[in-house]
Formats: structure tokens, sequence, C-alpha cells
């Protein structure tokens, strides 16, 4: 967790809204981890050139909360394609400005499995890059 910067390319932005607090006054875990399996979903998306599903979440760990008005950011790094399915690690960074400078910090990382499918819905091979 001692990065000082994001890894992976930006996949999203997106403003955390009062909206989506949890009971506790901080940002639902669930609507941050919907924004990671949306990076994470487009990059893999991009990389199997076509339709793709969710498989599994492997790995998950926050690490900060989010607050209101944080602008979350989240980086998404291909990590493993296999024959059908392909391994996204996603960063979810929180912008703060709530301060008289823009802070930024690692909140929440995982890995995200996802599998490439054919129009009617079934498995098909990762396209070479």
């Amino acid at each position: 967790m001692s990065e000082s910067k994001p890894r992976g390319e930006l996949a999203i932005r997106q403003l955390a809204m009062p909206a989506n607090l949890n009971t506790g006054g901080n940002i639902f875990g669930g609507w941050l981890l919907a924004q990671m399996d949306i990076a994470g979903g487009i990059t893999a998306s991009d990389r199997a050139k076509g339709r793709i599903a969710t498989v599994a979440i492997t790995a998950m760990e926050f690490h900060h909360p989010v607050f209101v008005g944080d602008v979350l950011c989240c980086y998404a790094d291909v990590r493993k394609v296999g024959k059908t399915s392909i391994t996204i690690h996603v960063q979810a960074w929180a912008h703060r400005r709530d301060g008289p400078k823009l802070d930024e910090i690692k909140v929440t990382e995982g890995d995200f499995v996802f599998v490439a499918l054919n129009e009617d819905g079934t498995k098909r091979n990762v396209p070479p890059v």
C-alpha cells in the first residue's frame, strides 16, 4: 500500500455523492465495488474486443474510506489473459477536495476476473493482441 501514484490506465472517474452513503456516514463499500467492477469491465471488454461478464473477484482490500465530494478514480491494469478469461487489477484512488490542496489517496484495490462471451452468452476465446 506504499504506492505514491496509481498503476494502470484511468478507466473511470466518478463523484461520490450523498446518495451513496452508508449508515456510518462514509461512502458505501458496495457502491465503491460497483465502480471498480465497471472500470475493470471497460478494460476487459476493450482487451476481449467485445462482450464480457464478471465471474469472480479473487482479492479485495479496503484501505481508507471514501467521503462525499471525493472524486473516485479507478485505474485498471491487465494482469493475466487466459484462453477465455482476463484478470484485471483495479486500484481506486480518491481525490480529496476538502482542504487547501488536492490530496490523492489509494482507497481500495482488487482483482477482478472476466470471461469473454459470444452473442448468445457462451464463452469464447480472448483474441490475441
